[in-house]
């Protein structure tokens, strides 16, 4: 479903209303350069919908003219946020909110590979789309460690989702995913099941919520029993466990995942300076 529309978009600002904002002004008490407050005024403008995913941002030149600030500011509040993977510039183009498709989910946050002899990096071509298999779908109250991780109460309500990830075939990582209750309010198995794309393509088309970076915790574990046998391991061989909390704008928690990885056969790959695929098209 496109985003606009959902119910939900109707009451989004369009562009128009995003660029109407006052003139920045150079705030020399407070020390913020002035291209770091016109980031804060982009990123607050994407986090009301001003622009919805995949749609164009205004020229630097009418974002110039608009915020009364030079070129070269908008420029650099602009490479902010493509750092942080909130933006996209595509050559000949222009520059676009990232919208999330296959290829964002495998080169930004799914970082499970087949295993290399060592050598050399392992090659693009070895990246795969994982399939996945729904095992449990159900309402539950957020422990401690969840309710802290997505800044909720103790036994705040959460959806609680499991997903078993195939990988050639072959059953490689369990899924553990909570999110808020509240943010997905009429989101159910049958939706989540027959999303037509990837989660965080489902939380930002039908939800408006954009998932824009994660922060990773690697360990290795001994497994668990019931994870054990979801991987073909025997209870106690050693895993590798990732403990995600997925954030939206202004760093707002909006899913907190446990994934545990059979790594007899893959490994962990982080290209943090990696060409951006979506900078090639």
């Amino acid at each position: 479903m496109p985003i606009d529309s959902h119910p939900r978009a109707a009451s989004r600002p369009t562009p128009a209303d995003a660029v109407g904002a006052s003139p920045l002004h150079a705030d020399g008490a407070s020390g913020v350069p002035l291209y770091r407050e016109l980031q804060r005024r982009l990123t607050r403008a994407l986090s009301e919908g001003a622009w919805p995913p995949g749609a164009a941002l205004p020229s630097e030149s009418k974002l110039a003219l608009q915020y009364g600030v030079s070129i070269g500011t908008v420029r650099k509040a602009i490479d902010e946020l493509v750092a942080g993977k909130i933006l996209v510039r595509q050559q000949g183009r222009g520059t676009f909110v990232a919208a999330h498709t296959a290829d964002r989910l495998l080169f930004h946050f799914f970082h499970v590979v087949p295993r290399s002899d060592g050598t050399s990096r392992a090659p693009a071509a070895a990246r795969e789309m994982p399939r996945p298999m729904l095992r449990g779908f159900r309402r539950a109250s957020a422990g401690a460690a969840v309710a802290r991780e997505l800044g909720i109460e103790r036994g705040a309500p959460i959806l609680r989702i499991d997903n078993l990830l195939l990988l050639g075939g072959r059953a490689v990582i369990v899924d553990e995913i909570s999110i808020s209750a509240p943010l997905f309010p009429d989101l159910d198995r049958p939706r989540f099941e027959g999303r037509p794309g990837t989660i965080y393509g489902l939380y930002q088309a039908d939800y408006g919520i954009n998932v824009v970076r994660s922060s990773e915790r690697l360990s290795a574990v001994a497994c668990p029993a019931p994870i054990a046998k979801l991987l073909g391991l025997r209870a106690g061989q050693p895993v590798l466990r990732i403990r995600r909390v997925a954030f939206t704008y202004a760093d707002r928690p909006v899913e907190s995942r446990v994934s545990w990885v059979d790594t007899r056969e893959h490994e962990y790959l982080s290209d943090l300076w990696k060409s951006d695929p979506d900078h090639e098209r």
